[in-house]
């Protein structure tokens, strides 16, 4: 097996951050991948002008490849903040005005999957009203997920870089997903298990395969230390997708590592090209 064995696609949010963000689904392209994702695009705004999304879209389609992720509205990303659903007041309504902007540009690519990042602890506000507040929120987002038949994914964090942020362990995000899924009773809320997260916070990396594939809707990978390319750390990482495809995950990974000083074209030596 091996990487070659893997789909991946590539998440504009973080590589190719060197063009402008309408070049660079056809930069992909170029580096010899059919797919993308996207943290949500406009930090400052949950509900940008119709132009915009629809020169995203062409952008996309003109580039020939399929957009396969989409986050919903997660405030200043990347910057101090780790999501907007569980913030009280002004953070809280962005993202419930973007469900359905979110929602309905992604079906509009065919993409199936939104990432529905938590948002760290606010001091001074009791955690049992934000948790309340998140729940209310994702239940929101998956019904909306559910209207255009996509799933909705709760991602955990990394303690050492989001200290804020209470979604820093795989078990924890599962139990978020249950409880989304009880609340819905849709069944559409699965776990994102990014390796490198998982991995700063010392968890079990096999253990969590093998717990979790099954619950999984999508995954990430960056090496560790350094959230850069596969090889530049220690991570078994075509070990561990290995392991993760022989427990039934069958769905894209996301390339979500730093490519560093080079070029982010150049970041992909690791993977031959005709795996890409």
């Amino acid at each position: 097996m091996g990487f070659a064995d893997q789909r991946f696609n590539v998440n504009l949010s973080i590589l190719f951050t060197e063009l402008p963000l309408l070049e660079r689904p056809a930069a992909a392209a170029a580096a010899g991948f059919t797919a993308v994702e996207l943290w949500w695009p406009w930090v400052d705004s949950p509900t940008p002008e119709q132009s915009e999304l629809d020169a995203l879209k062409k952008a996309i389609e003109d580039a020939g490849v399929q957009l396969t992720g989409l986050n919903f509205y997660a405030g200043q990303l990347p910057g101090p903040d780790r999501g907007a659903l569980s913030i009280p007041g002004e953070e809280s309504e962005k993202f419930r005005a973007n469900i359905d902007v979110a929602a309905d540009f992604a079906a509009s690519l065919g993409c199936t999957a939104l990432n529905a990042l938590y948002g760290n602890r606010v001091e001074g506000v009791d955690p049992a009203e934000q948790d309340a507040l998140a729940l209310e929120n994702l239940a929101l987002a998956a019904r909306a997920a559910d209207r255009v038949g996509a799933i909705i994914l709760i991602e955990a964090l990394n303690q050492p870089e989001s200290p804020k942020c209470p979604i820093v362990s795989a078990p924890k995000a599962i139990e978020i997903v249950d409880k989304v899924n009880a609340a819905t009773g849709l069944g559409n809320a699965k776990f994102l298990m990014d390796l490198y997260h998982l991995s700063m916070n010392g968890e079990d990396l096999p253990s969590a395969i093998e717990q979790y594939a099954a619950r999984t809707g999508h995954v990430q990978i960056a090496d560790n230390p350094g959230r850069g390319a596969p090889g530049t750390g220690s991570l078994p990482l075509e070990e561990l997708l290995d392991q993760l495809k022989k427990a039934g995950y069958d769905g894209w990974v996301g390339l979500e590592y730093k490519a560093g000083d080079r070029p982010s074209a150049d970041s992909f030596e690791w993977l031959p090209r005709e795996a890409r």
